[in-house]
């Protein structure tokens, strides 16, 4: 058995692509003598990052309560590239398996700078997912949801246990499944991290 690890993490940085609204990194490195240290800025919502229930919903888990099964374990990557901004029900429902966990692979992927009509879950897309018992989606773009929303679809999807991670690099990854990690650090009482994410797909080896 071979095992290939695929890191589809963006690369934090101050001159990465941001959520208009999110502050862009910035880090302060100081050299005492024996050893380096560094202070760290940065927004909860970073890059490749995990939102919380407590992020839309205000009442629900933060990142430290948030339960790690539902960001490890198997997981399909399904193919959107050539769908439009919006997916909707129909789009998933011809492509989605069994996995409980799901990654949007879309033209993002291979986008060069933020623009506004990214693609997102439609409401009836997320209904389909909580009908599903999806306890992860993931998408390659800034939001699960539009850029001009009224956060419906963030308060359903973690309202009903679904995790959201979002602005993954899935451009080298093919549809298909794999196991996947996602790990956020345990900010206490914040909305959602920062999360290293990897895929790991295994196969036999000629």
């Amino acid at each position: 058995m071979v095992m290939k690890i695929y890191d589809v993490t963006h690369p934090i940085s101050a001159s990465m692509l941001s959520f208009p609204g999110v502050s862009a990194p910035s880090f302060v490195q100081e050299d005492r003598g024996l050893y380096l240290v560094s202070d760290l800025h940065l927004s909860s919502h970073c890059g490749t990052h995990i939102d919380a229930p407590f992020h839309y919903l205000k009442h629900g888990a933060t990142i430290d309560q948030m339960p790690l099964e539902p960001v490890v374990g198997p997981c399909q990557v399904i193919d959107l590239s050539a769908n439009g901004s919006e997916i909707r029900r129909p789009d998933l429902q011809e492509e989605i398996g069994d996995q409980e966990r799901v990654l949007l692979k879309t033209a993002f992927s291979k986008a060069a700078g933020f623009y506004a009509e990214f693609p997102h879950l439609s409401r009836d897309a997320a209904e389909l997912l909580v009908e599903r018992h999806t306890s992860c989606v993931g998408i390659d773009s800034p939001s699960i949801e539009a850029f001009k929303c009224d956060g419906s679809v963030h308060r359903l999807l973690l309202g009903n246990n679904c995790i959201v991670l979002e602005m993954l690099d899935l451009s080298r990854v093919r549809e298909g499944n794999y196991w996947m990690a996602a790990l956020p650090l345990p900010l206490v009482g914040v909305d959602g991290s920062p999360a290293r994410t990897i895929l790991i797909d295994r196969f036999e080896s000629q």
